[in-house]
């Protein structure tokens, strides 16, 4: 699955799309019901919205778009959301507590850099104005734990499996196809990012439970990039678990913060430099845990105790 024209949109499994764009290698969802279209993400801005919109009409032009689910807050999944009127958007309550506030992040992010970055073709000055130049608008239904969407002829299941790359991460599975969309839970094109939001200590038990969702022949959708299967999905659990038992082991031996990268060396599964906020979350997860037991009157959680040291010889068990 590449960049073409439209998206690219490729028929995944009776029904489901999945579609590719360059700006930021988002990956899009779209499902089809005999009452109307489903779109999985909106891409990053109101314009993009509006071609998106016009790339799925293209996909049934009998159909109209109904609902709409974001898999999580993040601008690159959720700008594009103005575009569709007349549609209900859905997403976990915490996305959508977060959505204006993790825009207003990018607009200060970009206003503060608006350079240009000449390996990135796309990533051009029009793009920047459009994205500051978005209005938000928030999802209309939320849930806390599961929910569903009827399509007509079949049903759509969206579900919160936990904390992760956000504190608002869902994956929509079509049951009659085994698909999954995945959001930024997993992604195919780079490893997954580690951004100020992120959980990396409960991202592996959250993709436990996806992974209990899967079967051997699922098809899973991911937030950037192809779409991959389960065994893909496990050795990237593996990985963040890889990162989270670092983290911890780390912390626990006392080393300071703003060396862990260092300390971490071969260890981390990726190139330290993507995993600067992992650590920075990670520690300051561990650090409130290790508050609250100092209040409780607790021992410490996460640091290593000490070994004994012993001056005494050996007992000599032989007879």
């Amino acid at each position: 699955m590449t960049y073409e024209s439209g998206g690219g949109f490729v028929e995944v499994a009776p029904g489901v799309f999945a579609g590719r764009y360059p700006q930021w290698d988002t990956t899009i969802g779209v499902v089809r019901g005999s009452d109307g279209l489903l779109v999985v993400d909106t891409r990053a801005a109101y314009v993009h919205g509006v071609e998106l919109c016009e790339d799925v009409r293209r996909l049934a032009p009998d159909l109209a778009i109904r609902w709409v689910v974001n898999t999580h807050e993040h601008f690159d999944h959720a700008m594009g959301n103005l575009a569709f009127e007349g549609a209900t958007i859905h997403a976990h309550e915490n996305a959508a507590a977060g959505m204006v506030a993790a825009g207003d992040r990018v607009k200060d992010e970009i206003r503060a850099d608006p350079s240009l970055d000449p390996d990135a073709p796309w990533y051009t000055a029009e793009l920047l104005r459009a994205v500051l130049d978005t209005e938000y608008r928030v999802p209309d239904e939320t849930f806390s734990s599961v929910s569903a969407i009827d399509l007509g002829d079949r049903f759509v299941e969206l579900a919160y499996p936990g904390r992760g790359h956000t504190d608002g991460d869902i994956v929509i599975r079509v049951p009659d196809v085994d698909v999954v969309f995945a959001g930024d839970l997993i992604e195919q094109s780079a490893p997954p990012a580690f951004g100020g939001d992120c959980y990396p200590l409960e991202w592996p038990g959250t993709l436990d439970l996806v992974i209990g969702m899967l079967t051997p022949d699922s098809v899973v959708v991911p937030g950037h990039g192809t779409p991959v299967d389960r065994s893909f999905v496990q050795d990237q659990r593996a990985d963040v678990s890889d990162i989270a038992e670092l983290i911890r082991s780390l912390y626990g031996q006392g080393v300071p913060e703003a060396e862990a990268l260092a300390a971490g060396g071969d260890g981390w599964p990726w190139e330290a430099g993507r995993l600067a906020d992992a650590v920075a979350q990670g520690y300051r997860h561990l650090a409130a845990e290790s508050a609250a037991a100092l209040v409780a009157g607790k021992p410490d959680p996460h640091l290593v105790p000490a070994q004994p040291t012993s001056t005494q010889p050996p007992l000599n068990l032989q007879p």
